[in-house]
């Protein structure tokens, strides 16, 4: 092992070739290649095995980074990709789009000195490969359970929690109001980050394992939250946010101001082949447009590099704090400036100006003040520093706020917090309806894609834990239930005829006790005793009860006999 790693002294970081900037700002393809063998062994290789793994430690998803990297730094694929595949649902799709920059490679050891190892692309070359090679199997269960579970959402977090407790062998149903699944990962993302046939390819191997999926599915239209619950034996909310926030300024409503998600849901429609009038009637095309994207995550990373690729005239991104306070990644940026894309920095909009369409941005700039309770600086703006800037299309990418979940699911009982997220008791990711969990954005806020496959992850096992104990309550209570059934038949079929020991007491009351009070009565012909004599006011013996009660059934029975 030593010789195949810590070459990070003598191997200098290295990324797949990438294409050129004048090349891809004409098309939607991804803008990496591929390592081939030895590449990605020698970059693999670079890993300094350290003792605290720093990598995997900032990884959401507490990925064994330095286990599958040595792996195929060894030339052992299938082992590396099991490795990984162990803590990750989607590593293909993680290995593209991850932040690696602000994640497990932000945080690597031998970053501090010799640039840190090429996390993400490994990851995506140990992926493809595994596929090539035919290693990755569908979700498969050892038994099958007779549990239903239900997953409202088909996107990253809806995804992980279906795969996981599909092989733990529940019936697994995912419901999704889009066409096709994936969520954002097919109609927020652009292709030149994710191809998506990388998460169709991931449908496939899903549906083939047995996970019924039910699209165009709107709940609250096609059916209520309480119907579902009677139809599964759980329930998983994971539907995302996609409420775009709005600007407070003046010219809002002018037309050709757009919404970050609309605007890339209809360029990625378009790219798969769907109709889209409003792509082809112009309104939302950025082709032969000035473009102003107000915004700093990598949504607003997303417009830019969309705009420029469908041809705008300009593209520029107005944020209105400094680049190192970008909460975007900082590849992101560096690619966009590459493709010709314009940051205007410490600048936020004060009106969109034109008649009834936009035609000019009037923005001012900003300087940061004091840090406000989080920590960050409270961008102030700078009086009399306003300039104008031409616009054709503003996009606004200001981030996404939940829908009124409990509105859309007609389920009113459904606590929400203060910020319209779900509210849940983190502990077992159940909300305040019995059965029914959540976890993704709809629970924590628009975030990253491996937080949602962690989120998943984690409500698949709180899931499985509940369902397990309310089976377990319900064998309990049936066992019981079953025994006490057992216990009463027992007694019945032990019981000892009444007719008999009265007609026993009867017969000794004749010889031996003149206190008995015997009755007859004529309709039953049955024998009664007074119910305070006992066996013990006769003193007889266990013995002698039973053989007396015999004696006295035999006797009964000759009573009752018609006569010849």
């Amino acid at each position: 092992m030593a010789q195949r790693l810590l070459k990070f002294v003598s191997v200098d970081k290295a990324m797949p070739a990438k294409r050129g900037a004048a090349e891809r700002r004409h098309d939607f393809g991804e803008i990496y290649g591929e390592f081939d063998a030895e590449r990605a062994k020698q970059q693999a290789g670079r890993c300094s095995q350290c003792g605290i793994p720093y990598c995997q430690i900032h990884c959401p998803l507490g990925n064994n980074i330095p286990d599958w990297l040595m792996l195929t730094a060894e030339g052992r694929l299938e082992e590396a990709y099991e490795v990984a595949a162990a803590t990750n649902n989607m590593p293909e799709v993680c290995g593209r789009i991850c932040p690696q920059d602000r994640l497990c490679e932000g945080n690597c050891v031998i970053e501090k000195g010799f640039d840190s190892v090429t996390i993400g692309s490994v990851e995506k070359y140990i992926t493809e490969t595994a596929f090539t090679k035919g290693w990755v199997k569908p979700p498969k269960p050892l038994r099958e359970l007779g549990q239903s579970i239900g997953i409202i959402g088909a996107g990253p977090a809806g995804l992980a929690a279906a795969e996981q407790l599909r092989r733990k062998g529940y019936q697994v149903h995912v419901y999704d109001r889009y066409d096709r699944v994936g969520g954002l990962l097919v109609y927020g993302i652009p292709n030149f980050k994710l191809e998506k046939q990388v998460v169709a390819r991931r449908h496939e191997l899903l549906a083939l394992g047995g996970i019924t999926f039910h699209l165009n599915f709107e709940v609250g239209r096609d059916a209520s939250l309480a119907a579902l619950r009677q139809r599964h034996d759980a329930i998983l909310i994971a539907t995302g946010v996609y409420q775009a926030r709005d600007m407070a300024c003046p010219g809002i409503g002018l037309g050709n101001v757009v919404a970050a998600l609309d605007y890339l849901t209809s360029s990625n429609r378009k790219g798969l082949g769907d109709a889209v009038p409003a792509f082809d009637s112009g309104a939302l095309d950025a082709a032969g447009k000035h473009v102003v994207v107000v915004g700093g995550g990598d949504t607003a990373m997303d417009c830019v590099r969309t705009a420029v690729r469908q041809g705008a005239l300009s593209v520029r991104c107005l944020y209105r704090r400094d680049r190192k306070n970008m909460p975007g990644s900082q590849r992101e940026v560096k690619h966009a400036e590459e493709e010709g894309v314009e940051f205007v920095w410490l600048a936020a909009p004060e009106a969109l100006m034109g008649e009834g369409a936009v035609r000019q941005v009037r923005a001012h700039r900003m300087h940061l003040g004091v840090a406000d309770g989080s920590g960050r600086q409270v961008p102030q703006p700078l009086p009399g520093s306003h300039f104008d800037l031409p616009a054709d299309l503003v996009i606004m990418a200001l981030g996404f706020d939940p829908e009124d979940v409990p509105a859309l699911f007609g389920a009113p009982e459904l606590g929400v917090t203060r910020w319209g997220t779900l509210k849940i008791d983190f502990r077992s990711m159940m909300t305040s309806l019995d059965g029914v969990f959540a976890a993704g954005d709809i629970v924590r806020g628009a975030s990253l894609v491996v937080w949602g496959i962690r989120d998943g992850r984690d409500a698949a096992e709180q899931m499985h834990r509940y369902v397990q104990a309310v089976g377990q309550r319900l064998q309990g209570a049936a066992a019981a239930d079953l025994a006490g059934h057992a216990v009463r038949a027992h007694r019945i079929r032990h019981r000892p005829r009444r007719d008999a020991h009265a007609g026993f007491l009867a017969s000794q009351s004749k010889r031996s006790h003149p206190r008995a009070r015997i009755r007859r009565w004529p309709d039953s012909r049955r024998i009664r005793c007074d119910p305070r004599l006992s066996r013990r006011g006769h003193g007889l013996s266990a013995a002698g009860s039973l053989r007396a009660r015999a004696g006295a059934a035999v006797a009964v029975l000759r009573a009752v006999q018609p006569r010849a």
